[in-house]
């Protein structure tokens, strides 16, 4: 018997640790790409590099512009002992929600040492097991954490960062800092590329979501329902709500670069798919059955199983085609998560 839908282990599935990726290819745009067509239930295959080709002119292609931060803080507690402080959203006056190794040791009252004149201050644990830190360093924040920090690589690339890291975790029109993960969908574009749309005559939206940690977790709830999201901050401009409700008006799609893009339109769509500029932090989770009413297509990439990035894909292209692509990936030797292949669904 099928589990259904509303179960989280409807959306498992075995992956090879093979099909991991650990580093990103040699070219950005060079990545496979996987071509998912709801309304033929089809699939085929080409590289990243031909997704100008499918896009026609005049619909629009957004783009999510936050920056990955250097929020893994490596140290040591007062005994030599090694600690690891992960920083997930700035509260003001140098206070952070973090994460914390290990746990047991890293109780309010305690000090992680990370560099001369860089220490943080453990303050307080929260009801979700994260801490509240306040950071002692004598230069600006930004500057100390850009400084002594390293790229917050997701838990499945079983590696440290590498200088290689800080250009390729982050996409080419990163802008504004916050993000502790990258929104990897869009890690597949090269400045040639954005130029290349441009010049079919592709419009370029640009929306703002600061990417939590969260967004790797897999769901532990056994029904979808009482599972709760990690809220994140969004930003959508009053230019960029206008330009996409005069496409849709006009007739053109909208293509969402990525999960991230897609849950802040979804976050800020009316009943009828209008557009309102606003900030403010989500936690919209998306599964299926949902009717989405602002995005039109989808580029992404593989993801978690059991993951919420799954199930928003799922409910966006329908369960059975993407457990089906899901399967065709692992067969072909797709490469899986933030350093793999992408897929576009039409």
């Amino acid at each position: 018997m099928a589990t259904p839908l509303y179960q989280t282990a409807a959306f498992d599935f075995d992956l090879p640790d093979a099909s991991i990726a650990q580093a990103p290819c040699d070219r950005r745009d060079a990545s496979r790409l996987m071509v998912v067509d709801r309304a033929t239930a089809s699939i085929r295959h080409g590289t990243f590099a031909d997704l100008p080709t499918l896009i026609p002119p005049g619909d629009v292609l957004v783009r999510n512009t936050t920056r990955v931060i250097k929020a893994r803080l490596l140290g040591t507690r007062p005994s030599g002992a090694p600690a690891e402080v992960m920083l997930l959203k700035p509260l003001g006056d140098r206070r952070w929600e973090a994460m914390v190794q290990p746990g047991a040791k890293l109780k309010p009252g305690r000090v992680v040492h990370i560099a001369p004149g860089f220490d943080v201050h453990i303050l307080e644990s929260t009801a979700r097991q994260t801490r509240v830190v306040r950071l002692e360093v004598a230069e600006d924040d930004a500057v100390a954490i850009d400084r002594h920090g390293h790229v917050p690589l997701p838990p499945y690339i079983e590696r440290g960062d590498e200088a290689g890291d800080a250009e390729r975790y982050q996409t080419v029109y990163a802008r504004e800092p916050g993000s502790v993960a990258a929104p990897t969908a869009g890690l597949h574009f090269t400045p040639s590329l954005l130029e290349t749309l441009a010049a079919r005559g592709v419009q370029l939206a640009d929306v703002l979501l600061h990417v939590g940690a969260g967004t790797f977790k897999p769901v532990e709830a056994a029904d979808l329902a009482a599972h709760t999201m990690h809220e994140e901050w969004y930003r959508i401009s009053d230019g960029t709500a206008a330009q996409l409700n005069a496409a849709h008006a006009a007739g053109a799609s909208v293509w969402a670069v990525g999960t991230t893009s897609v849950r802040t339109l979804e976050s800020v769509a009316d009943v009828d798919g209008r557009l309102t500029a606003g900030e403010g932090d989500t936690s919209i989770f998306i599964y299926p059955p949902y009717t989405f009413r602002a995005v039109d297509r989808l580029v992404t990439n593989f993801h978690l199983p059991r993951s919420t990035l799954l199930m928003l894909v799922a409910a966006f292209a329908g369960y059975d085609l993407i457990m089906d692509a899901y399967r065709t990936a692992v067969r072909d030797g797709y490469r899986f998560y933030s350093y793999g292949d992408a897929m576009v669904i039409l």
